[in-house]
């Protein structure tokens, strides 16, 4: 299930050519900036972004051309901060 969220575009020679802030609606309004696009694919009706955040972690949102909106389809932690827990749990 996807989640519905708000995103900011950067817009170039297109509209909304890449997301440059997001917020989640069930994260208390909390905008997360976007420190790199890590990859970007196309399909029919869509386009996705992966993306690191500034908390260090990973998203794939999901812009959709039709009706126009955004979703967050994945989240992964970062790998620095899986690091951290893991060293935490075995001190």
């Amino acid at each position: 299930m996807a989640i519905q969220i708000r995103v900011e575009c950067h817009a170039g020679y297109k509209a909304d050519e890449r997301p440059r802030r997001f917020v989640l609606a069930s994260a208390g309004g909390r905008p997360y900036e976007v420190r790199e696009v890590v990859d970007q694919w196309y399909g029919s009706g869509y386009q996705c972004f992966k993306v690191r955040a500034d908390d260090g972690n990973f998203y794939i949102l999901r812009h959709h051309t039709d009706p126009d909106g955004w979703t967050l389809d994945s989240f992964r932690k970062g790998e620095k901060q899986e690091s951290a827990v893991r060293s935490q749990k075995s001190e």
